[in-house]
């Protein structure tokens, strides 16, 4: 035996692998749901232990964990993993969360970038639920926390806003176009303006349901009190963040958070080729949308932080709405830091968004570590 290998049995150069993990990678439909149940070993290695195909009901998540305890006979810890996909995956999610599993939820486009990184062509139920298995396997996911009832109803109510919204304004359109067009027909303009009338008693409806909402739950209320001295953070806008980021809770710190929102910056820089730098616009595109008015408020109101970064990022690029992101980021972040500390906006109080959201940087930086978490 050559001397790089003295000190070592023959036992030991071969022995037994251990496996660490169990991963049940899920791909979910409205009709059913293709699982795999890999393992990975202490040698990296990842083994399909069994795969199945279940009805996406409450029998078939029974059936499930059944089909789980036949395969998982070693004590070892167990993760589901699935994509967020719409609102199919909820129920089945929910229903692994009550019975005490811990399940992670991706989303489609991180899994998507997994899966093509691997090499990863083709793509259909059995193989998304397999490359899922092995993301669950090779990487610690973080665990999915359900939204509280409170901010799952304010999630309904806003997301129910805005496709009303949306449809107030393609009607309002629709009915400017045809009132100035040469031939115009009563009926259509009659439908047109019914169907406006009754998107406006709708938005009115949901805006009374949002603010009671909030007024009736103590955690909520006194964030909107401490948040909404910001000027340019209405009831709406506040409701939509507490409601899309789940009151924070799925967040360690903000560069998560900017990334989910889709504010992280993307350069495209290769030796002497230098292209252009954007956000992502990679994440939840409800946040961008319905900060938009806030960061114009901010800047038109002359709040010197803002207004600053505004003309720092315009004196710059020459752009104004690079400026206008810069305070949206800026604003969620802010956001983010208030809630944590439980703390009541002031002016004075000066944060930066993290190193990936370059255009935001400022003066001074707060470490996430004092920020203790809360239960909400």
């Amino acid at each position: 035996m050559s001397k790089d290998y003295e000190g070592f049995s023959d036992g030991n150069l071969n022995r037994k692998a251990m496996n660490l993990k169990y991963a049940i990678g899920i791909d979910v439909s409205m009709k059913d749901f293709s699982c795999c149940l890999s393992v990975i070993n202490n040698e990296q290695e990842i083994k399909v232990k069994a795969t199945h195909k279940f009805n996406n009901t409450v029998a078939g998540f029974g059936a499930l964990l059944e089909w789980v305890k036949r395969h998982t006979k070693e004590a070892l810890p167990v993760v589901f993993v699935m994509e967020a996909t719409g609102v199919y995956h909820e129920q089945l999610a929910w229903s692994l969360y009550a019975q005490g599993q811990s399940v992670s939820i991706l989303l489609p486009n991180k899994a998507k970038s997994y899966l093509k990184a691997t090499g990863s062509k083709s793509k259909n139920d059995s193989i998304d639920a397999r490359g899922l298995a092995q993301i669950g396997a090779e990487k610690k996911l973080g665990l999915w926390i359900p939204p509280s009832e409170q901010l799952y109803t304010l999630r309904s109510y806003t997301r129910q806003y805005q496709s009303t919204m949306e449809t107030h304004t393609a009607m309002s359109n629709q009915l400017h176009s045809i009132l100035h067009s040469q031939f115009q027909h009563k009926a259509v303009v009659k439908q047109l303006k019914e169907i406006i009338m009754l998107c406006e008693k709708q938005l009115k409806e949901m805006e009374k349901a949002i603010a009671k909402t909030i007024k009736e739950d103590d955690v909520l209320n006194t964030h909107y009190q401490h948040i909404s001295i910001i000027k340019g953070i209405s009831l709406l806008s506040f409701a939509v963040i507490a409601a899309e980021t789940n009151g924070f809770i799925l967040f360690d710190n903000a560069a998560s958070l900017v990334s989910y929102a889709g504010y992280d910056v993307v350069e495209n820089q290769s030796g002497k080729h230098t292209g252009r730098t954007k956000i992502s616009k990679k994440g939840n595109s409800r946040i961008r949308r319905i900060l938009h008015m806030p960061a114009l408020c901010a800047v038109r109101d002359d709040q010197p932080q803002f207004k600053k970064l505004f003309e720092r990022v315009y004196e710059r690029t020459r752009m104004k709405m690079k400026g206008y992101v810069a305070v949206q980021k800026k604003l969620l972040v802010m956001m983010y830091y208030l809630w944590k500390r439980n703390e009541a906006y002031n002016p004075t109080f000066n944060i930066i968004a993290p190193d990936k959201a370059g255009a935001t940087r400022d003066e001074h930086q707060i470490n996430d570590g004092l920020i203790k978490q809360q239960n909400y």
